[in-house]
């Protein structure tokens, strides 16, 4: 490892909305000499929310870079937004750093946003941080509850690494040192308790520990053990700070210099390699001299620039003027200009090695997730994918003044380019393009940055919900094909067979012809004519899935047969098994997350189980709250934001995500076939 990979901290800050990420990133670049003065959010002079959107909704909407130096170290941040609505770009950013530190309000306590980022940052082997926020506004005893509590959610290896002291105005490093007096606990206990913790994950650092006591353990050795517990998840050590004062600000940087992993020390990333029988692993080494693996994790479009790649370097060493490839991409780019980003200012550099985020501004063919390689030996290399949530709410779209929609299109596909939890669909048979994102929010900051970016009005309606068609069990479906135009005809005929396949697992099409029946040149119009009836739906007018199609037999003829003819008949044969097969429809069900007042509770599960929901549980949670788990048909959510608003006095607040499909009921079922039968005919 050299040592400018060696100095190099990759830290992302996360959390639940309101935690006091972007105040604690002003903090840390102010503390880091960075920044002359730490910006407020209600200024709007912060370096992160320099978006023009983020200051007149004064929070982070996507993720923000910037980087400081100190001890000898560059320490790279990464701010990103705490709504749920923004989760995309937050997960996103997890591609390109070693360390997630969760900030946690030290008032509000665990959220929502807790859990899941530190289950997603657990989920993609990061070492973690739990960074409580706000010791200035609460007393010792309600930080040592909020220290209990998170252990009880995340797990005894959650262990304080400092301690607040005199009513939070200081804090006191418990890792190496042992005495002090703190506002609660003990520090020579949280010493002792944290070195044991440590130590116990090395037998060598073990042996020495036990056979010569503390003082003789080196700086190196308890790097090394501490290292490790972070690499392996044996430890989450928790850190108190105050972003708004600035105490723990510099410990909490001494902590990150110290201690925290360096990209040679981080677990790899998790590259794989795609073959004829499948995907391995590819283990990546941060040695600048290496061939060149980088990761697009951010795209960019700015109106001045246009479009930006922002990567990170994980092997070898990105150089102005040299030549790379994206994916599997046959002709390579020249990398003309190379930046590090400092907010919304954009350094030019010569190059970036292993550790290190750059960008590269107005390469088409870069996009979000992207490999950028400069060895076609590594054209199918890739990132194992993130698990994003899936975007379950939706609006339809159409241009407010007609001759937009080519403008409307780009706009939506520049959107869709930046945040990987946008979707864009066209329904051909309504003639309607739906947006999807993870919440009113998210869409809400869709539009405005569409008509403020792009200068597209549109109007807007719900679009219909996302269902989808599948079968019940296995039948055969038969049609013939035959059309006598005066010449050349056109004939084809196709035997195939349905089964249905388990919830998720899509689409097979499968060839059994023997002899020659049908010539194998004719089997992808046969698969073309199944999937276009497929996605035109069977008997509600919604797409199909977790179908197995299996075509069997048929019949072709040496002049009249065509790839038109078994496109239809591939079509008609399906529709016809699918018609014996039992269709279903199937709908969207979401896992619901509600927190409400204790005094509501009555209220709102009468209201989720007049709305079909399966209450699975609830969480007391401090100050009289509660939060309801549920699984809940999305159709049945339409309208939930403005009812759960009017039960609970406006402080309730829910989350939801894409869980599976399941069967309508039969009334429903009728009900939607009923409703597409006309337009079905007169197609």
């Amino acid at each position: 490892m050299s040592q400018r990979q060696a100095s190099i901290r990759n830290l992302a800050l996360s959390g639940h909305a309101g935690a006091g990420k972007t105040t604690l990133f002003e903090a840390l670049l102010h503390a880091g000499a960075a920044i002359p003065s730490a910006g407020t959010i209600e200024r709007g002079d912060t370096v992160s929310d320099h978006d023009p959107l983020e200051r007149e909704h004064q929070h982070s909407i996507d993720t923000s870079l910037a980087s400081l130096d100190r001890d000898d170290c560059r320490i790279q941040l990464i701010d990103t937004p705490g709504y749920a609505d923004f989760r995309g770009p937050t997960l996103s950013a997890m591609n390109a750093v070693e360390t997630m530190a969760v900030v946690v309000d030290a008032t509000a306590g665990i959220e929502h946003g807790t859990r899941r980022l530190m289950q997603y940052a657990g989920q993609r082997k990061l070492a973690r941080l739990l960074v409580i926020n706000g010791i200035d506004r609460v007393n010792g005893a309600t930080l040592a509850t909020l220290v209990d509590e998170l252990r009880e959610q995340f797990g005894p290896e959650c262990l304080p690494v400092n301690l607040p002291a005199e009513n939070g105005t200081k804090v006191l490093d418990c890792f190496f040192h042992d005495t002090g007096e703190t506002d609660f606990s003990s520090l020579a206990d949280a010493h002792r308790q944290m070195l044991d913790q440590v130590v116990e994950i090395n037998e060598s650092v073990m042996e020495h520990y036990l056979d010569a006591g503390e003082g003789d353990l080196s700086r190196e050795e308890l790097h090394d053990a501490f290292e490790q517990c972070l690499r392996e998840a044996h430890l989450v050590p928790i850190c108190f700070v105050s972003a708004r004062t600035g105490v723990g600000v510099e410990e909490l940087l001494d902590l990150t210099t110290r201690l925290l992993p360096s990209p040679a020390e981080g677990n790899p990333p998790p590259f794989m390699r795609e073959q004829d029988a499948g995907s391995e692993p590819v283990l990546t080494v941060a040695d600048p001299d290496r061939h060149v693996l980088a990761d697009v994790f951010k795209i960019i479009n700015d109106p001045f620039v246009g479009k930006l790649s922002v990567f990170r370097v994980h092997q070898g060493t990105v150089r102005k003027d040299s030549q790379l490839f994206v994916d599997d991409g046959r002709k390579p780019f020249k990398v003309g200009h190379l930046f590090r980003l400092q907010g919304k200012e954009h350094v030019e550099i010569d190059e970036a090695g292993p550790g290190e985020i750059a960008a590269v501004a107005k390469i088409d063919d870069i996009h979000f997730d992207a490999v950028l390689h400069d060895a076609q030996a590594d054209q199918h290399i890739h990132l194992a994918p993130l698990d994003l949530p899936q975007p379950m709410f939706a609006l339809a779209l159409e241009p407010a003044r007609k001759g937009q929609e080519q403008k409307l299109s780009q706009a939506l596909h520049r959107l869709c380019e930046e945040d990987p939890c946008l979707q864009v669909e066209h329904h051909k048979e309504l003639n309607e393009t739906v947006l999807r994102g993870l919440g009113d929010l998210h869409l809400k900051v869709a539009l405005e940055r569409m008509k403020q970016r792009y200068g597209v009005d549109v109007k807007t309606h719900p679009p219909r919900i996302a269902y989808r068609e599948t079968i019940r069990s296995s039948a055969e479906g038969h049609h013939r094909h035959k059309k006598q135009t005066g010449g050349a005809g056109q004939f084809g005929e196709v035997f195939l067979r349905v089964e249905p396949l388990p919830r998720g697992a899509g689409f097979e099409f499968v060839d059994q012809v023997k002899g020659g029946t049908i010539p194998g040149s004719f089997l992808p119009a046969i698969e073309k004519g199944v999937l276009q009836a497929m996605e035109s739906g069977a008997v509600a007018g919604y797409p199909m899935q977790d179908v197995r199609v299996i075509v069997h037999d048929g019949k072709h003829h040496p002049v009249d047969s065509k790839e038109i003819a078994f496109v239809t008949a591939g079509r008609k044969a399906f529709l016809d098994a699918v018609a014996k097969a039992g269709p279903l429809v199937l709908e969207p069900i979401v896992n619901l997350e509600v927190s409400i007042p204790e005094a509501s509770v009555g209220d709102v599960t009468g209201s989720l189980a007049s709305r079909r929901a399966r209450i699975l549980g609830t969480d007391t949670l401090r100050g009289g709250e509660l939060v309801i788990k549920a699984q809940v048909p999305l159709a049945e959510l339409t309208d939930y934001q403005t009812e759960l608003k009017s039960m609970t006095g406006g402080q309730g607040r829910y989350a939801m995500e894409m869980s599976h499909y399941e069967a309508v009921p039969g009334g429903v079922q009728k009900h939607l076939c009923d409703a597409w039968r006309p337009h079905a005919e007169a197609v």
